[in-house]
């Protein structure tokens, strides 16, 4: 290891020593996630100007700013599952003073799918509005490589019915979906958590001596994961840091010069959702200005870390002790949006590309036949799209061969998909957060 590689590793611990000064002085997370991002970001644009003919060197650095973004990652996934389980068999434990199961989970179901169906519409929308198309993006070396692996897996992606993914939401092995096997193990677990709450309550009815034991022994199983939470959402500011490091080192300024009309026309179909989520919220009683304010956090981690999986255990958090909503409904708000109605990754994000493929094979984007039919196998599509970094590429793969359109697009924007993906896994958690706000207004327990 060479000693300016050495020199950099000291720098980035002073800057995390930095950050936990700041938030001793601040303590407010949000403020000190911001904090983060910034620093991790300017210590990704250092290592690029003073490594820029150097790559081993920044490979070499990275790879141990990746302990600290990448540990933390793996600290949220370590307590996904259980959050996601516990939290799921007390939902059903406590139902008497929540509401009825099922009515939660429609509605918290029908504003995921109703706003991915909004999301759509904004994609198409801005797409026309910035006239893109595929003309004029040229097939690199990488991008080439891409599309041998993407041909393969739309083969096998278009075959999958809405029955198929409807059977692969039963957990057939709750230990397999424990380990998150599958892409759809959250969901199953959700379910899974859902049937032993059931179990639970009825051993309640049926032995009124262990009514007591039981709700204990839940309530101490709540209380000991939400510590566990908490203590792994302290170390957030410095696992974004470490996370924007890396992506700000290894974006490439030619990537993005070259498909800059895609990103910027991303981001504003991206801000154009999240304006809608905030006059969503006004329409049911909830101030916008405060909301973002609340869930600034999450949203900032789910960007750096391009996982709404991963965020699970922070946007619990935030709905439950910021946004006051009822347990039940923050944790199968925040479960269902991991996987099931995507605003960014299954809404804007493959409605965009098939209105950019569409007249490349002499098909009018613009007709009624083509759009309805676009909304509505986006919103069908978007169930079971895995919660982490690529699921947008899955569901494009989705939509682009059941409308009858190429796939290439997609590996020809693989040079930028971490750049757009930061965005649109943020979105992502704000419909699920928002989901989780309005299903509370809706049955009345905010």
């Amino acid at each position: 290891m060479s000693l300016a590689v050495l020199l950099m590793l000291a720098l980035f611990v002073g800057l995390l020593f930095a950050i936990y000064l700041f938030s001793q002085k601040s303590k407010t997370l949000s403020r000190t996630v911001l904090f983060g991002l910034v620093v991790g970001s300017a210590f990704g644009l250092a290592l690029q100007f003073l490594f820029s003919h150097s790559p081993e060197s920044i490979n070499d650095v990275l790879s141990w700013v990746s302990v600290v973004g990448k540990g933390y990652v793996g600290l949220l996934k370590m307590i996904i599952m259980p959050l996601v389980l516990v939290f799921m068999i007390a939902a059903v434990v406590k139902l008497e003073n929540q509401g009825s199961l099922g009515k939660i989970s429609f509605i918290s179901i029908a504003v995921l799918l109703f706003t991915t169906a909004i999301a759509a519409l904004i994609g198409i929308a801005v797409t026309y509005g910035f006239n893109l198309s595929i003309e004029g993006l040229v097939s690199g070396t990488r991008e080439a490589a891409k599309m041998s692996t993407l041909e393969g897996k739309a083969a096998n992606v278009a075959d999958l019915s809405v029955p198929q993914m409807l059977l692969s939401f039963i957990p057939e092995n709750p230990f397999a979906d424990l380990s998150n096997q599958r892409s759809t193990s959250i969901i199953a677990v959700v379910i899974f958590g859902v049937l032993v709450g059931i179990a639970a309550r009825k051993v309640m009815l049926e032995r009124s001596e262990l009514a007591d034991p039981i709700r204990n022994g839940v309530n101490a199983l709540q209380a000991i994961v939400m510590n566990l939470v908490r203590m792994v959402i302290a170390l957030t500011p410095y696992g974004v840091a470490g996370l924007m490091a890396s992506v700000v080192a290894n974006s490439s300024s030619n990537d993005i010069v070259n498909l800059l009309a895609f990103i910027v026309a991303s981001y504003v179909a991206i801000l154009l959702m999240f304006i809608a989520h905030g006059l969503l919220l006004s329409l049911v009683g909830v101030n916008p200005k405060s909301y973002f304010e609340k869930i600034w956090p999450v949203l900032t981690f789910a960007f750096s870390s391009r996982s709404s999986a991963a965020s699970i255990p922070m946007n619990v958090d935030v709905q439950i002790n910021q946004l006051k909503v009822p347990p039940a409904i923050a944790n199968l708000s925040a479960s269902f949006g991991a996987t099931i109605g995507q605003n960014g990754c299954a809404g804007i994000y493959p409605a965009m590309l098939a209105m950019m493929v569409a007249p490349s094979v002499g098909i009018d984007p613009l007709t009624f036949e083509f759009i309805l039919p676009l909304i509505g196998i986006v919103v069908i599509s978007s169930f079971g799209i895995a919660g982490v970094g690529g699921g947008a590429t899955f569901a494009a793969l989705v939509v682009l061969p059941t409308m009858g359109l190429p796939v290439e697009i997609v590996a020809l924007l693989i040079s930028i998909e971490p750049l757009i993906d930061m965005a649109r896994t943020a979105l992502n958690v704000s419909g699920s957060m928002t989901s989780g706000v309005i299903t509370s207004k809706l049955i009345k327990v905010y």
